[in-house]
C-alpha cells in the first residue's frame, strides 16, 4: 500500500456518520448533495481583502454554473456595505450581510462557503462549515498549523463535503501543461524543485495599543488567538507578520509556489527533513515590531533523497532565471531544467541540458501572447476556474474531481509550517510524515498546534 493510501486511510479513520438508508452519509452531508440543475447558494466569509475576489468569482458563475451569492460576512462591518453594492450591481440581487460566521452556517439555504479570513481562522471556520453540511473553498495557507490541517481533512471526510484549497495554479491551463510535461519526463527525472517569493516590503511602522474601531467585532476577529489589546499595526493584513496570527511571507505567498513545486515533483507525502534560516533585514526593530522573517531560505529532503528549496526575499533583489522570475518555480531534471513564472499568463520554458534556447514552453498565439484557456470552468482565467471546479465537484459528489482538495492543500501548507518551525528553533528537523510528528523532539512538537482561546477551540473530535 502506498504512503498516499496510508495517508488517506488515516485521514478518514473514525469518520463514519449516522447512516441514512445505508448510504453512509450523515444527515447534514446527505442534504448537501446537489443535483446537476439545482441552484447552488454561496456565502463569503472575510470580505475585506482577498474576499472581494471570492465574491467576484461567485458573481461570474451566476449564469454559467447556476450559482447565487446570498451572503457576505465580515467581523469588520466597514467592509460590508460597499461590497454588497458591488455584488448587487453585478448580479441584480442584493446580498445579505452578517458579521458572525455562525449565522451563515445556520442558514440552511447556503450550500457552499468560501473563506478569505486571516490564516488563524481557516481551520475552525472550515470545520464549523463542514459540521453544518456546507462545502468549502478556503484560502491558502489552508491552516495556521499542521494539526489544524489534519482536523480539516477529518471534518471533510466525516461530513462528506468537498473542501477546495485556494491554490489557483491547479486550475491554470499553462501550469497544468508544465506539470504534465514534467510528469511525462520532459526534463528527465526531476530531482530538485525551487520556489521563489521575491516581494520587497517596507516597514509597516509601530503603534500603541488602542481601542478597536466601532465597526470591528474584535473578540470575534481574534477567535482562536490568545487575547491581546487591539493594535492597528497587528490587525488587518499586518497580522501576517506575527507568529500568533500569521506565517510570514513563506506562509503567505509561499504556499502557491510550494504547491507547484511539490506537484511538479509528484510528491504526495511529507518531507523527511526540513531546515530553514533567515531573519528580518533592512527594518529597524525600534520602528517595526515584525516577528516573522522577511528573508528566509528553506530546504526540504524527501525519503528518496529528492530536494525542495524555497527562498523568500522581502528586500530589494534581482529576479532569477531567463524569464526573470520573482514569484515562480524552477525545476531541475537529469536531462534539463524548466522555468515557470507565476505572473501574467504564467509562461514556462524548458531547456535541454546545456542548451540556451528553450525546446518546449507555453503555447503562444500568432501575436506572441501566452494563451490561457480555461479547462475546468467557463470564466477564461485560472482565478475563476478554481471556484468553477469546486461547483462541478459539489455536483458530482466526488473529492477526486477537485483540483486541490484539502489533502493536497494540507501537504503544501505543511511545508511552510515545517520551515517556520525549523527557523524558530534554529535547527534541522526530522519529520515522521506518517505520524505528523517530529522524531524525538517534543519541543518541536509543541509548535504543531497552539493553546486555543475558548470557545474558539479546534476540537480533537470534529
Amino acid at each position: 500500500m502506498t504512503k498516499r493510501r496510508d495517508f488517506i486511510k488515516k485521514s478518514i479513520l473514525g469518520t463514519a456518520g449516522i447512516a441514512i438508508g445505508g448510504m453512509g452519509f450523515s444527515s447534514k452531508s446527505y442534504a448537501s448533495i446537489i443535483g446537476a440543475n439545482e441552484r447552488i447558494v454561496a456565502a463569503v466569509v472575510g470580505i475585506g481583502g482577498r474576499g472581494s475576489a471570492h465574491a467576484g468569482a461567485w458573481c461570474t458563475l451566476k449564469d454559467s454554473k447556476n450559482v447565487t451569492l446570498k451572503t457576505l460576512c465580515d467581523v469588520d462591518e466597514q467592509f460590508l456595505t460597499q461590497n454588497a453594492k458591488i455584488v448587487e450591481s453585478r448580479t441584480k440581487v442584493k446580498p445579505l450581510t452578517e458579521w458572525d460566521m455562525r449565522r451563515v452556517f445556520d442558514d440552511k439555504d447556503i450550500n457552499v462557503v468560501s473563506f478569505a479570513t486571516p490564516n488563524f481562522w481557516h481551520a475552525l471556520g472550515t470545520i464549523w462549515a463542514c459540521q453544518s453540511g456546507k462545502h468549502v473553498y478556503v484560502e491558502k495557507p489552508a491552516c495556521w498549523s499542521i494539526r489544524e490541517g489534519r482536523k480539516m481533512i477529518e471534518a471533510s471526510k466525516k461530513y462528506n463535503v468537498r473542501v477546495q484549497v485556494g491554490h489557483q495554479s491547479r486550475s491554470s491551463a499553462n501550469i497544468m501543461d508544465a506539470i504534465k510535461f514534467l510528469h511525462s519526463g520532459g526534463i528527465g527525472d526531476v530531482y530538485m524543485a525551487r520556489g521563489l517569493c521575491i516581494k520587497p516590503r517596507d516597514s509597516f511602522g509601530i503603534a500603541k495599543d488602542s481601542t478597536p474601531p466601532t465597526t470591528l467585532h474584535y473578540d470575534n476577529w481574534l477567535g482562536p488567538v490568545a487575547y491581546r489589546p487591539y493594535n492597528e499595526k497587528k490587525g488587518h493584513y499586518n497580522w501576517h507578520w506575527f507568529w500568533e496570527t500569521g506565517n510570514g511571507d513563506t506562509g503567505n505567498q509561499g504556499p502557491h509556489q510550494f504547491d507547484i513545486a511539490r506537484w511538479g515533483m509528484n510528491k504526495n507525502e511529507h518531507p523527511a527533513t526540513a531546515y530553514s534560516i533567515g531573519g528580518v533585514y533592512g527594518i529597524n526593530p525600534a520602528e517595526c515590531a515584525q516577528e516573522t522573517p522577511n528573508t528566509q531560505s528553506s530546504v526540504f529532503k524527501y525519503s528518496d533523497g529528492k530536494i525542495l528549496e524555497f527562498e523568500t526575499r522581502g528586500r530589494y533583489s534581482n529576479a532569477e532565471s531567463s524569464v526573470d522570475i520573482r514569484v515562480g518555480n524552477i525545476f531541475y531534471g537529469t536531462e534539463g531544467y524548466l522555468e515557470l513564472k507565476n505572473e501574467e499568463a504564467m509562461p514556462w520554458k524548458a531547456f535541454r541540458k546545456r542548451e540556451k534556447v528553450p525546446f518546449a514552453g507555453s503555447k503562444e498565439d500568432k501575436n506572441g501572447h501566452i494563451q490561457e484557456i480555461d479547462r475546468v470552468g467557463s470564466i477564461g482565467s485560472s482565478e475563476g476556474s478554481q471556484w468553477a471546479n469546486l461547483i462541478d465537484a459539489i455536483r458530482s459528489g466526488k473529492d477526486e474531481t477537485l483540483n486541490c482538495d484539502i489533502i493536497e492543500g494540507h501537504y503544501s501548507t505543511a511545508l511552510p509550517h515545517l520551515a517556520n518551525i525549523s527557523y524558530r528553533l534554529g535547527r534541522e528537523l526530522k519529520f515522521m510524515g506518517d505520524y505528523e510528528k517530529f522524531a524525538n523532539d517534543p519541543e518541536a512538537d509543541t509548535l504543531l498546534t497552539r493553546v486555543y482561546r475558548k470557545p474558539y477551540n479546534v476540537p480533537d473530535e470534529v
